[in-house]
């Protein structure tokens, strides 16, 4: 999950010569010599992001010491339980899209963020290959950021309000592609042909063959529907929200470390509660 960068000069403007005083934040001018200011952040998207990586920590925990340990817990495991799962994912999905606005270097990002995901895989297939994670929302992320570097210029010359609303109808559509139909959100209205889920390689499309699993599984479709809403939903809003000096609660921090903490915390989750159930308390 990858921060989005500070925005950078607006086009246009050129850059100061080098003797020009860079103003701080606020507008006031920075004399010569004195420390640089810190890089301005969209503090609403970090603290978006951070509320996103908060709630999947928890959640991730919870699964752990409900199939892993072997505690059932019918709410978690019905419908409450899914809810907050596709809020968490919604979430994170819709802010990764707007924050491709401000990504100088997507292209390059992405395929970090790929290097991650398939790191990820490598170490699920060795470690917990029950819980491997073949097309994981990393995977997502990192190839929409990728298509979205290859159609920068289609995106950009496409209209915000048509582009949020195609993006999310295509999204309630085709949300259910993964499971055979097309439909409306979970309510399946068209099933869609067999012979599409009989290759084994299409599973990142949405179209998984048989035996196929992933512990965490986003496809293509629905998926990148949903990240491409995001970033024209949040077009209307860019001039309108100024970078401002990073924040510094919890959740704007974590905001800002999110692929960091997603790479981390399912080992150190799975390490607390094996730590727990070794001395009795799990």
């Amino acid at each position: 999950m990858a921060d989005s960068p500070a925005p950078g000069p607006v086009p246009g403007s050129g850059l100061a010569p080098a003797s020009t005083p860079v103003p701080a934040h606020g507008g006031v001018a920075a004399p010569p010599g004195a420390k640089a200011p810190p890089a301005g952040r969209l503090r609403l998207l970090d603290f978006l992001r951070g509320f996103s990586v908060f709630s999947m920590v928890a959640y991730h925990t919870l699964f752990d010491y409900v199939y892993l340990f072997g505690h059932p817990m019918g709410w978690y495991q019905g419908w409450p339980g899914y809810v907050w799962q596709q809020s968490i994912c919604w979430v994170f999905i819709l802010v990764s899209g707007a924050s491709l606005h401000y990504g100088r270097h997507t292209a390059r990002r992405g395929l970090a963020v790929l290097g991650c995901a398939l790191a990820v895989s490598a170490v699920t297939l060795l470690m917990m290959p029950s819980q491997r994670v073949m097309s994981g929302i990393l995977h997502l992320i990192a190839v929409a950021m990728l298509l979205s570097a290859a159609l920068r210029r289609v995106l950009e010359k496409t209209p915000p309000a048509a582009g949020a609303a195609v993006c999310f109808a295509l999204f309630l559509a085709t949300k259910l592609v993964p499971s055979g139909y097309l439909g409306l959100l979970d309510i399946p209205l068209l099933a869609l042909p067999e012979a599409l889920y009989q290759t084994p390689f299409l599973f990142p499309l949405g179209l998984p063959g048989p035996g196929f699993f992933s512990g965490d599984y986003f496809p293509l479709l629905p998926w990148l529907f949903l990240y491409w809403a995001g970033y024209f939903a949040w077009a209307p809003l860019k001039k309108r929200l100024r970078p401002a000096a990073p924040g510094k609660n919890p959740l704007e921090w974590a905001g800002r470390h999110s692929l960091l903490i997603y790479m981390l915390h399912q080992p150190a989750a799975y390490g607390l509660l094996w730590a727990l159930a070794a001395l009795g308390m799990v």
